[in-house]
């Protein structure tokens, strides 16, 4: 049995699809944080069969739940205090996403103004389809990489 320790103040993300926690590190930039994080791939779960976890100890302001809530809004998210879990965190699809991805249509301003932000607005949560902001182009990438 692997033991990975207790955090004492920071966030679990619990429930992630298997195989993409390192995905997620890399769209969380957790890389660029100076902070203890461990993951857990491939842990049993009687919930999914198998399931990624991503402990980290450090602030929760440091967690973009829209990015997290945009790749996966299946994902828990416990926030953790003197080594307790004090809340859990339900995502959901965010209104809009900024810097997320990009806008791949060759004749949106996005591609003329590199400074501009990529915005993309869900226009449809039943289908869970996202637009450009500018054209209005449809994403028709994969949210769950």
């Amino acid at each position: 049995m692997l033991n990975v320790g207790r955090i004492e103040e920071g966030f679990v993300l619990d429930h992630i699809k298997a195989g993409k926690a390192m995905t997620i590190y890399h769209d969380l930039k957790l890389d660029k944080l100076d902070c203890c994080v461990a993951i857990i791939k491939n842990a049993r779960s009687n919930k999914m069969g198998k399931k990624d976890i991503i402990k980290v100890e450090c602030s929760e302001d440091m967690l973009d739940l829209d990015i997290l809530g945009f790749i996966d809004h299946n994902i828990t998210v416990n926030i953790i205090r003197d080594g307790n879990i004090i809340a859990k965190k339900e995502l959901s699809l965010p209104k809009q996403v900024v810097n997320v991805i990009k806008c791949k249509n060759p004749r949106c301003i996005t591609s003329v103004e590199q400074q501009l932000d990529h915005v993309f607005i869900l226009t449809d949560p039943e289908k869970e389809v996202y637009r450009c902001k500018y054209c209005e182009e449809k994403y028709r990438g994969s949210r769950k990489k």
